[in-house]
């Protein structure tokens, strides 16, 4: 989606929804806005800016700073508005640090839970939708069904707690994918390692699914660490 259709998006959502939900249409799309890099690093606003780019009135973008400075994606001074924190590699690291147990457990979760082939079929759709994307050198849709597959892989995994954790870093690497996705290669490697959990988790082998994912993360996240390091990209 684009800046503009999201923030018509939001200028809509505040002629429909109820006053109190405002925030949490602020916020939603704030944070859409700084992780697709609309708003990129060292973006700066006031709270008045803000609201008038949105068509919002001051009080839930407030309520919506607040709460994206908890999360670290911006910091907030008072009379001076608000700022996009940058991204360093150092942070990229310890993030793909996390995503790397993290979603590895996630994967031994999915596959001791022995799911059946209709509610596997998410993340086979996912699959062939990233596969499909690639033969017409489409990137962004690929992102799209990259983004879908771990989604429904973190739900699928039964846990909401590690679901919720994972989700908030997945959120923050994704500023550094999309800078840096037409950057590396072709993401041929990473659809066939996801071809190949669907496959563990579908054969039931937990040790099988938590290794493949496990190799996946530390595969992109060294690759995606030598670009940034390779490039001198030093803030995201």
């Amino acid at each position: 989606m684009s800046a503009s259709n999201t923030v018509q998006t939001a200028k809509t959502a505040e002629s429909e929804a109820p006053s109190g939900r405002m925030g949490d249409v602020a916020y939603t799309t704030i944070r859409k806005l700084i992780l697709d890099n609309v708003w990129s690093a060292g973006y700066q606003a006031t709270e008045a800016e803000v609201a008038a780019e949105l068509g919002m009135s001051r009080t839930p973008v407030r309520e919506a700073l607040m709460k994206l400075q908890q999360e670290g994606l911006i910091k907030v001074t008072p009379r001076h508005g608000m700022q996009v924190l940058p991204i360093s590699p150092e942070d990229m690291l310890q993030i793909y640090q996390i995503l790397t147990s993290l979603e590895a457990t996630a994967a031994e979760l999915v596959a001791e839970r022995g799911l059946d082939d209709a509610s596997l079929k998410p993340l086979s759709d996912a699959t062939a939708a990233m596969d499909a994307a690639l033969q017409v050198d489409d990137l962004d849709a690929w992102a799209f069904a990259d983004e879908q597959f771990h989604a429904h892989l973190l739900t699928l995994c039964g846990n909401e707690y590690l679901r919720n954790v994972v989700l908030n870093f997945w959120d923050r690497a994704h500023r550094a994918r999309m800078v840096t996705l037409r950057m590396r290669p072709k993401p041929v490697h990473s659809t066939r390692e996801h071809i190949e959990l669907v496959a563990a988790i579908r054969s039931g082998d937990a040790n099988l699914a938590g290794s493949v994912q496990r190799a996946h993360r530390k595969r992109a996240g060294t690759e995606l660490l030598s670009l940034l390091n390779r490039l001198g990209l030093n803030r995201l």
